[in-house]
């Protein structure tokens, strides 16, 4: 994973549960890195795991609940720091096409080592849009957040139906997401 999804992710705990907090699920882990991050740097996403289930210990809330408020963080430091890519689509559906096609190129470009999700569109109408995001990472609650989140930058207000396809153990993700 990109450094820069560990830096804005112990943002988003400093902000949520303050800088101890941060410090503390850092010191908790044996993490190769030692919670030292750089944007531009890989890292293991075993290392967000670990963060991620420390704090879940931490604070009682659900690891896929924190995961998801993340990224709907996430996606308004996107969205500040890459207008372009919003700009760019008419429409929430518009712009969660565009991820693959468009967006992942583009990231492609600066970081020729990233190692992204895919999202494939499997149906679209004017009120649904059903994606299929696959992953090595089983991230898929990260972008159920981002979902929600662009949906936010849209302006519209959408249901988001998360379906692990059982025979992938959360490797692939359905989305439908519906327009409210």
């Amino acid at each position: 994973m990109k450094g820069m999804v560990f830096t804005h992710f112990l943002d988003f705990v400093t902000e949520q549960f303050g800088p101890e907090m941060a410090d503390d699920i850092i010191e908790a882990n044996d993490l190769p890195s030692g919670g030292a991050y750089t944007s531009v740097g890989t890292y293991s996403h075993s290392e967000m795991v670990a963060m991620v289930g420390t704090l879940a210990e931490r604070t009682g809330v659900p690891a896929d609940g924190l995961v998801r408020a993340f990224g709907e963080r996430l996606s308004d430091t996107f969205a500040r720091d890459f207008p372009d890519f919003y700009r760019r689509a008419t429409n929430l559906f518009d712009f969660l096409e565009s991820i693959e096609q468009h967006i992942h190129v583009e990231v492609r470009k600066l970081y020729p080592d990233a190692e992204l999700p895919t999202f494939r569109t499997e149906s679209r109408t004017l009120t649904r849009l059903v994606i299929r995001y696959t992953s090595p990472r089983r991230m898929g609650h990260l972008s159920e957040g981002l979902i929600t989140g662009s949906a936010r930058q849209f302006g519209v207000e959408v249901r988001v139906h998360a379906e692990p396809l059982a025979e992938t153990d959360g490797l692939d993700v359905r989305f439908t997401i519906d327009l409210a």
